[in-house]
């Protein structure tokens, strides 16, 4: 019962930011997925989310999206998003990189957590660090974002902060942008998910779905929120509790401790 409390409120929480930054439900849930589910199925269980939730921003905002930026930046985005899943199948397999002792207990540090952990941390920063938050790239790099965004979307799930990072400099109106990038995460999700099914399907006999049913709908009712109430205020100070919670999580599974 407290997995679904807690991933139910994430979800909720996760999604209403979606809608006014480039901080992702994503980005939020893979490490409270992870406190609950192995690593490769944390991040497998999110893109389901992730995908029903972006689905259903679609159908309120999706009417919004530029259609030109969309291909240029989802095209490659898809590519990319297939060589990321991919790489995660290839790094969930392998052996542990080291063991340690604590308080008696035998901790590993494996490469998939190690390059989870390496990746929460960098995207973090972008929540942190004046200057990252601000970052962003002439148009003439777009499809180089897609291909970068992509490709961190299927190995982490965590691909919003880059995506929004290349898409602030096409002068898009504010509810363009959103649609744009809600679009653009829906191609994403679609590729990854198709890698992604070998591990969905190997455990498919662990998976609660009721908590993944109800991860959805609070997502949902997060998107709701974002769209009508919570566009209205600053996001500055929650970006920056979430980018520490991020570092910390990162840390704390970098090292083997979760």
């Amino acid at each position: 019962m407290t997995e679904h409390i807690v991933i139910c409120l994430f979800a909720l929480f996760g999604s209403g930011l979606t809608f006014f930054s480039g901080f992702g439900l994503g980005t939020l849930l893979v490490p409270v997925f992870a406190a609950f589910f192995p690593i490769e199925l944390a991040i497998a269980l999110t893109a389901i989310v992730h995908f029903l939730n972006n689905i259903f921003k679609c159908i309120l905002v999706g009417k919004h999206a530029n259609k030109k930026i969309v291909l240029r930046f989802g095209l490659p985005a898809i590519l990319s998003a297939f060589l990321g899943a991919y790489v995660l199948t290839l790094i969930s397999d392998a052996p542990p990189l080291y063991y340690y002792s604590v308080s008696g207990k035998v901790l590993s540090i494996t490469a998939v957590k190690l390059t989870i952990a390496i990746l929460l941390f960098v995207f973090s920063l972008f929540e942190l660090v004046p200057k990252l938050s601000k970052l962003n790239f002439d148009q003439k790099y777009i499809p180089l974002g897609g291909l970068l965004s992509g490709f961190f979307g299927g190995l982490s799930g965590n691909q919003g902060a880059l995506r929004s990072a290349f898409l602030l400099r096409t002068n898009l109106s504010k509810e363009s942008f959103i649609a744009t990038g809600v679009v653009i995460a829906v191609m994403i999700d679609i590729s990854r998910l198709i890698v992604y099914s070998t591990d969905i399907f190997k455990h498919g006999a662990s998976i609660n779905y009721s908590l993944l049913i109800a991860a959805s709908l609070s997502a949902f009712a997060g998107a709701l929120i974002g769209n009508t109430v919570l566009k209205k205020i600053t996001i500055k100070t929650l970006q920056t509790i979430v980018g520490v919670m991020l570092i910390i999580f990162s840390i704390l599974l970098g090292c083997g401790l979760i």
